[in-house]
C-alpha cells in the first residue's frame, strides 16, 4: 500500500515557525498565572494608532466589505507609490505595486513568482528564518553566506561575488535586520548593486523594519533609489505590520518590475483572492496621516534599544552589537556551552524569560531578545537573565 502520509511536495517538508512556537508557549504560561517575561515576539506593544482604526471602522460602515482586484485597491497602490517616491526615492507606478495580506506573504509571492528548481537564492546570514524555508518551497535551493558582527553583519561585496553561479536568481536583503538590528550602509549597497547589475540576478530588499532607525549616521537606504539599473532589478517589500503596530491587520506590500509584478498578481488572484478590503483602506489613512504616532513609537523603541543594550552587553559571557534598527537585540551565548536551544529552553524553565534560539536563523550559539516590549518588562527580564547565566 501506498505511504500517502510522506509528502512529496516543496511545502509539506516546511518546518514550523520557531519565533511563533516560542511565542505561543510564552502566552499559554502567562495565561496560566505564570510570570513571563517575554522578549521573543516582534511585535509592537502599542495598540494600533486610533486614527486608522476609526478609518477601518468608516470603510466598514460605508459597506467596502466585497471583492477588490486581488493586487489592491487603486487609493491604497497610489498612496503606496506616494510613499516610495517621498520616504524611499523608488521610482514605481500603480501597475507596478502589489498590496498583500501581509508582509511575509509578499516576500512569499515574490520568491514563488521568480524562483523555482534549479535556481539558487542567496541569504546573507544570519537570517530571519521564514525566508530560507520560503526559498525551500519553490524548490529553489538556498546558498548561505556567513556575515561577521566585526563587519556589521553586513554581506562582503567580494564574497557574494564570488558565490553568485549561472543558477543565481536572486538576493535576499533584509535591512534594518531581523534578527541583527543592523542597517546596511550605503556605500556597501552600492557595491552589491553592481555585483547584481554586472550578474544580471534580482534583489529582493524586505523593508518591513525602515522606518525603525536610531542613529543618524545609519539612515535607511532602499537599493532601489540608488540607480535606474539596480530599480529595475529590485523587489521593494514593506507592510503596516511593524512601524504602525498593525501586525494583527496583515497588510503588506512591495513594488518590482511590471514584467515580475504581473507574475505576482497573478500568482495572488489564485491563493488569496485580495487582502481584506476595509483593511485597505485603513492603510490608506496610515501611510497619510500617522507620521507622527509613528515618530512617537520610533522614539519609544530607541530608547529600549539604549536600556536593553546596556543592560545585557553587561552581562558576563554574553556578546552582542548595538542595533542601529528594528527591536532586536543578538546576542552570543556560545561561551556557556548549550545550543541556543538549549539555553532557551532553561531560561524559559527556570526564569521564565521567553527568548528565541537562533540556529533556524543560521546563527548557533545566539539568541534574539526583542525590545518589542515596556521598559519594566525588559528589566525583569535582564536581571532574570542576569542571575541565569551566572548560574550556568
Amino acid at each position: 500500500m501506498k505511504d500517502i502520509q510522506n509528502s512529496r511536495g516543496f511545502m509539506g517538508g516546511l518546518t514550523p515557525s520557531a519565533t511563533l512556537a516560542i511565542t505561543a508557549a510564552a502566552k499559554a504560561l502567562k495565561a496560566r498565572g505564570v510570570d513571563v517575561c517575554s522578549l521573543s515576539a516582534g511585535e509592537p506593544d502599542f495598540d494600533t494608532p486610533e486614527i486608522i482604526k476609526q478609518a477601518a471602522i468608516k470603510a466598514l460602515n460605508e459597506g467596502k466589505t466585497g471583492y477588490t482586484p486581488a493586487s489592491g485597491i487603486m487609493e491604497l497602490k497610489e498612496a503606496v507609490v506616494e510613499k516610495f517616491s517621498r520616504e524611499n526615492g523608488i521610482k514605481t507606478t500603480p501597475a507596478q505595486v502589489i498590496i498583500a495580506p501581509g508582509a511575509k506573504f509578499s516576500v512569499f509571492s515574490a520568491v514563488a513568482a521568480l524562483c523555482g528548481p534549479g535556481d539558487e537564492v542567496i541569504l546573507p546570514a544570519p537570517f530571519w528564518l521564514s525566508y530560507e524555508e520560503i526559498v525551500k518551497a519553490t524548490g529553489a535551493r538556498c546558498v548561505i553566506i556567513g556575515t561577521r558582527p566585526e563587519n556589521n553583519y553586513e554581506l562582503l561585496p567580494s564574497e557574494l561575488e564570488a558565490a553568485v553561479t549561472e543558477n543565481t536568481r536572486l538576493l535576499i536583503l533584509n535591512t534594518p535586520s531581523n534578527p541583527t538590528g543592523a542597517v546596511y550602509r550605503k556605500e556597501t549597497l552600492e557595491k552589491i548593486a553592481a555585483v547584481a547589475v554586472a550578474e544580471n540576478f534580482m534583489v529582493l530588499s524586505d523593508e518591513i523594519y525602515e522606518r525603525l532607525v536610531y542613529d543618524d549616521d545609519k539612515p535607511h537606504v532602499s537599493i532601489a533609489s540608488l540607480n535606474d539599473k539596480i530599480n529595475e532589478l529590485t523587489i521593494t517589500v514593506n507592510g503596516l505590520s511593524k512601524a504602525y503596530a498593525m501586525t494583527g491587520w496583515r497588510l503588506g506590500y512591495l513594488t518590482a518590475p511590471l514584467w515580475l509584478t504581473k507574475k505576482i498578481a497573478a500568482f495572488q488572484s489564485h491563493t488569496t483572492s485580495n487582502p481584506t478590503t476595509f483593511a485597505q483602506y485603513a492603510a490608506v489613512t496610515a501611510l497619510k496621516e500617522v507620521d507622527a504616532e509613528v515618530e512617537k513609537m520610533r522614539l519609544a523603541f530607541a530608547a529600549r534599544r539604549d536600556l536593553i543594550y546596556s543592560l545585557v552587553s553587561a552581562i558576563p559571557g554574553v556578546s552582542c552589537i548595538r542595533p542601529q534598527g528594528a527591536f532586536y537585540l543578538l546576542c552570543d551565548i556560545s561561551s556557556f556551552g548549550l545550543s541556543s536551544s538549549e539555553f532557551c529552553s532553561k531560561l524559559l524553565d527556570e526564569q521564565k524569560v521567553a527568548a528565541i534560539p537562533c540556529e533556524a536563523f543560521a546563527a548557533p550559539g545566539q539568541i534574539r531578545l526583542s525590545y518589542a516590549c515596556g521598559e519594566d518588562n525588559i528589566r525583569k527580564a535582564a536581571a532574570r537573565l542576569k542571575d541565569f547565566c551566572a548560574s550556568l
